[in-house]
């Protein structure tokens, strides 16, 4: 597809104040990932979310044990019983784990699966600790589905595998894979500062003529970062789907992650890299309304969750 920062003219797809959005993952049953972690997302940036399961996972925020993958045909069923009775207005594609099934939702996309809805593809290939999550066969698969894209956004290391080059080391590095990635195509591509080393944490929505908007941050000293790259593309296909605007919705969705992860040790979910707090602006505004109301409020008045307020700290996945 090509690349577009608003809704394109002349198709059947328009915003929705409560977007029908998608996620096409694997499940995490610690709730911080996968499924779980964009269920969270889509509801928290106003969205209504649904699910077709890749993946099922033993996992904790320490390790994953194992994983099961269901008959790609049971993926397909999933996926074609739901395009039949819903109209999408977003779809988020995460974990795959195997070519099958990324074939699977390949043909289901060119089959017209998701309508006209936009496309928002988080490349799920290198784990946290540098480990390789698919296999050379299953990475082409990927590959080919990039082209069904609006939107990519791969960490530094799965960038780097994207386009079989060493992992960028600097921030310059980075935009510039993210430019040729989005030349080669035709998509847009979040560039994300979260693995390199600093305490700066850039990222930036590039375009195959290069830099679309930058967003500065700095590092956020919490580690609850687990599930971050599933929170924030599900949040930026579902901002985007509310209001048209690619820009915007990652300014957005990063606000509101630089939160959600300053809150997440509240959480206190198990003993290794924990949960972001999805629902942090929401808990904001029901502790405020057992608190002494401010002036200005009649006493007891809830104002409602405040769902796309952030701080202006930064960026981790």
């Amino acid at each position: 597809m090509p690349p577009s920062l608003t809704a394109p003219p002349n198709t059947a797809w328009e915003p929705r104040p409560v977007p029908r959005i998608l996620s096409v993952a694997g499940s995490d049953p610690s709730g911080g990932a996968g499924i779980q972690a964009d269920l969270k997302s889509i509801a928290a940036a106003g969205g209504y979310g649904m699910a077709a399961v890749t993946a099922l996972t033993a996992q904790s925020t320490q390790a994953v044990t194992a994983v099961h993958v269901p008959p790609p045909s049971f993926l397909a069923q999933q996926l074609d019983t739901l395009a039949a009775d819903v109209t999408l207005d977003g779809v988020k594609i995460g974990m795959l784990a195997t070519a099958d099934a990324a074939d699977v939702v390949t043909r289901w996309l060119d089959g017209g699966g998701a309508g006209s809805s936009p496309v928002v593809v988080d490349p799920v290939m290198v784990s946290t600790s540098g480990d390789r999550l698919l296999d050379p066969v299953a990475e082409h698969a990927l590959r080919r589905l990039l082209e069904r894209a609006d939107v990519v956004t791969p960490n530094v290391p799965e960038l780097a595998v994207l386009l079989a080059e060493p992992t960028a080391g600097g921030w310059a590095e980075v935009v510039d894979q993210a430019v040729r990635l989005a030349g080669r195509h035709g998509v847009l591509v979040v560039a994300k500062g979260g693995h390199l080393a600093g305490e700066q944490v850039p990222d930036a929505l590039v375009g195959p003529h290069g830099v679309v908007v930058e967003l500065p941050g700095v590092r956020v000293p919490a580690t609850s970062t687990h599930g971050t790259g599933c929170s924030l593309s599900s949040g930026l296909v579902t901002r985007y789907a509310r209001e048209g605007d690619w820009a915007q919705a990652l300014r957005r969705t990063k606000e509101w992650l630089v939160g959600a992860i300053a809150a997440g040790e509240a959480l206190d979910v198990g003993h290794g890299h924990g949960p972001v707090d999805h629902f942090w602006a929401l808990r904001e505004d029901l502790d405020g309304a057992a608190r002494p109301s401010p002036a200005g409020r009649a006493p007891g008045k809830h104002v409602g969750p405040r769902w796309d307020n952030g701080g202006d700290a930064v960026q981790p996945a």
